[in-house]
């Protein structure tokens, strides 16, 4: 059987809400949200697009770490976890960077509107990114894949909605690197706890 973490909902949701705005913040898909505000100046589709493509990835993230759960055993399981989650620290230390080379910066609807072409590219840049690296081991840790899905996507939003309202005043007045050493950190005691 299932002998993962079982933690109550609210612990669960709370510490992936947390660690998800902390480890968005400074993170490629958070400069996304800044071009596609840029660009479109258009903030509803984009933030719109943002949480269809968050609460998809999300859910396949976390669907797949609840699967994890069912294969390994939970020796295995606490290695992996703790590996993982150390590893994360590492990551988080990297600053991310945006491939740019599309941007013609013209603010000219695309074929798929705003909020089409914000929804494509949010899904597939989350695609491997940290935050859904997170989400996978979060579902691990706990047995509580709505609510793990639930906090990773408000934590998405809260990192990246207020970046496309407010745009590149946020960027400039968040020290990244003080917040991704405490995501490191956060990440490091997790893994040495598992």
């Amino acid at each position: 059987g299932r002998q993962s973490y079982y933690a109550c909902p609210m612990e669960a949701f709370l510490v992936s809400t947390a660690i998800v705005t902390l480890a968005e913040m400074g993170d490629k898909t958070q400069l996304l949200s800044l071009v596609l505000a840029a660009r479109f100046r258009k903030p509803w589709p984009i933030v719109l697009g943002i949480f269809v493509a968050t609460l998809a990835n999300h859910a396949l993230a976390g669907a797949v770490g609840s699967w994890v759960t069912t294969v390994l055993g939970p020796q295995v399981l606490r290695w992996v976890l703790g590996l993982s989650f150390i590893a994360m620290a590492v990551w988080m230390l990297i600053p991310d960077k945006l491939d740019e080379d599309d941007d013609d910066g013209d603010g000219a609807a695309p074929r798929f509107g705003v909020f089409g072409t914000t929804l494509v590219a949010f899904f597939l840049a989350e695609m491997g990114d940290k935050t859904q690296v997170a989400t996978v081991m979060l579902a691990a840790q706990y047995s509580a894949y709505f609510w793990v899905v639930a906090g990773t996507t408000l934590g998405m939003m809260l990192a990246n909605a207020p970046v496309v309202w407010l745009g590149d005043r946020l960027v400039k007045k968040v020290p990244i690197r003080v917040v991704h050493l405490v995501s490191a950190l956060i990440f490091m005691v997790l893994g040495l706890l598992a």
